[in-house]
């Protein structure tokens, strides 16, 4: 027999293997994707994603090692080739676990929020690469006891080097600890809309390893350090619930009947708060009167929005309809006192 017969099957199996790879990338796991995108729960698409590059690998793999049980080579070239094989399938098998469990954590994330009345919030970075990192520390030290290196002097080596590191990096550790802080206090997650007591607000769009990054108004990026953050003073509008109090403050003259600034001002009032989106209606609004002033009576009227991003709408509608229902009902807002020039004053 000739010796290139022996070879015709083994190159059949990884000839197979490949193909086999090919058809599951190209054709099974689209499909299957289409189906779990069509269920109701979310972990059957994300197991079926975290296969993507990875199946083509694992039929050659296999193709290779059943190649392996029938070519004719020497022992110590097969448990070579066999070890081989395995840091390739264990890499694999790890970059799939760190998938799931990044995916997991962001899933896992939006459903205890949903759970506890809100709406699904993205889950911090910091969460999914931390996790990612334990699997891959896991799978690489798989790998090390899988080749036959004691990992008990790695481990060591690694203690002492981690302490080095820790000494040279105390600002950078002392981020990470306060980011891992901020999110398993829940007190400040992505998605909602904070204030510090420097000024700055907006909506938390991330929370890194490093940083905690606000994102503004105008859509610019606010980057704070975690550590910093930790210990500010943070006023956040979406706990312990979204719903804000917009509070307008409005003058009108002394020569104004308050009670029927009163009657005019909650009737529009009532009617911003049932037309107006973001506003909400079933709240009672309020009018207080509070502070004589030097030209006019003070008082606040007191609405509720549903967030704190509808308060703006709120005002400009409320702000825009009382301005037009005053002027049609007569009653003057204050005016601006009149301002007395002195000799000395047009002298100058």
């Amino acid at each position: 027999m000739h010796p290139l017969t022996n070879w015709i099957v083994p190159l059949g199996f990884v000839a197979s293997g490949v193909m086999a790879g090919l058809v599951s990338e190209r054709f099974i796991l689209p499909r299957l994707e289409r189906y779990a995108t069509a269920r109701q729960w979310a972990g059957e698409d994300l197991l079926i994603t975290s296969l993507r590059g990875v199946t083509l690998i694992w039929f050659v793999a296999l193709g290779i090692y059943l190649a392996l049980l029938i070519v004719p080579l020497h022992l110590a070239i097969l448990n070579f080739f066999y070890k081989l094989l395995l840091v390739v399938i264990i890499p694999s098998v790890t970059v799939v676990l760190a998938r799931i469990a990044g995916g997991f954590a962001n899933l896992y994330s939006g459903t205890l929020y949903r759970r506890r009345g809100g709406s699904a919030l993205p889950s911090p970075s910091i969460v999914t690469n931390l996790t990612k990192l334990l699997v891959f520390i896991i799978g690489s030290l798989i790998i090390l006891q899988s080749l036959g290196i004691a990992i008990t002097p790695v481990l060591t080596a690694l203690g002492v080097g981690g302490l080095a590191v820790a000494l040279a990096l105390q600002e950078t550790l002392s981020d990470l600890f306060s980011g891992l802080y901020i999110i398993a206090s829940r007190q400040i997650k992505p998605g909602e809309y904070i204030k510090l007591n420097t000024g700055e607000e907006g909506y938390v769009a991330d929370i890194t390893w490093r940083s905690t990054k606000i994102r503004e108004g105008p859509n610019n990026i606010i980057i704070v350090p975690n550590a910093k953050l930790a210990v500010a003073n943070v006023t956040n509008y979406y706990q312990p619930d979204r719903e804000v109090v917009v509070t307008i403050p409005v003058s009108v003259s002394y020569e104004s009947d308050l009670k029927e600034v009163e009657r005019v001002t909650l009737e529009v009032a009532h009617k911003v708060l049932k037309e107006t989106h973001g506003a909400i209606s079933e709240v009672e609004p309020l009018l207080r009167y509070h502070t004589f002033g030097e030209t006019g009576v003070n008082f606040s009227v007191i609405l509720r929005a549903r967030e704190i991003g509808d308060q703006s709408l709120v005002k400009h509608e409320f702000i825009k309809q009382l301005h037009k229902c005053y002027g049609q009902e007569g009653i003057r807002f204050r005016t601006r006192p009149e301002v007395q020039l002195t000799t000395a004053d047009l002298a100058s």
